[in-house]
């Protein structure tokens, strides 16, 4: 792997030179209109804080979901696509508990179903889905 340095202004969108720090030759890339799609969220925007059992939603996808004052969550089945992943904050003093209503689910680094699992106090978890129907959650959860 070599080391490259922007030769000029690299920044926007079109033809880029890039020239490495170890020889003389260089490299030229077409980058992509930066927008989030392309480049990713560059922090986690809220959904809103969620007082009582909340389903997830497409609308929710890339941002995260607050739980407070002894809410719940409820995981749908054939309602994301390959890829959404969802971040939950657990902001009470107790466990909250998230409903795997039909999707195959699993916890990183598990190989056992869920339909249930409890979101630690001030917990994260991070549910990512590798299809319609099926997704792994990560994060402080058993």
């Amino acid at each position: 792997m070599s080391n490259l340095i922007a030769k000029g202004n690299a920044s926007g969108t079109g033809n880029h030179t890039l020239q490495s720090a170890n020889t003389s030759s260089n490299i030229t890339q077409t980058l992509p209109t930066a927008d989030s799609v392309t480049l990713g969220y560059l922090n986690a925007p809220a959904v809103g804080t969620k007082t009582s059992s909340y389903q997830l939603a497409v609308g929710d996808v890339g941002k995260y979901v607050q739980i407070s004052s002894g809410g719940s969550i409820t995981i749908p089945t054939s309602t994301f696509a390959e890829g959404d992943i969802i971040s939950l904050f657990n902001n009470t003093s107790g466990s909250i508990t998230i409903t795997c209503s039909a999707p195959t689910a699993y916890i990183a680094g598990t190989d056992t179903i869920k339909t249930s699992m409890t979101l630690a106090t001030r917990g994260v978890a991070t549910v990512l889905f590798y299809s319609a129907t099926a997704c792994v959650v990560s994060g402080n959860v058993s």
